[in-house]
């Protein structure tokens, strides 16, 4: 087994250590859905920051059972509209609560 292997079983177990706690705190049901939530949010952020037209450092993103909660601040009507739509896009997102406001 080469270092790089040894160190991505290493992260995983400790991921899987710590979030089973967090997955019991959150009311779901396993450890699996916890990563899969956690996945979908990192999926989701990741999008908004690949986008320029959305201020992805004004957004939250939070996931529950794959539905995605954004909150935060938009600048615009269509940005909020945006960030909306990335993060339906994103592997494994059931539905998106956007509570985005929009200053301005």
């Amino acid at each position: 087994m080469n270092f790089r292997t040894l160190l991505i079983a290493a992260a995983t177990a400790t991921t899987l250590v710590v979030t089973s706690g967090c997955a019991v705190q959150r009311g779901q049901s396993t450890v699996g859905q916890y990563i899969d939530d956690a996945t979908i949010t990192t999926s989701v952020k990741a999008k908004l920051v690949e986008d320029k037209t959305v201020d992805a450092s004004a957004i939250s993103v939070e996931t529950l059972n794959g539905t995605v909660q954004l909150s935060g601040f938009a600048k615009t009507p269509t940005e909020k509209a945006q960030a909306e739509v990335l993060a339906r896009r994103a592997n494994g997102v059931k539905d998106v609560k956007n509570s985005i406001v929009v200053k301005g």
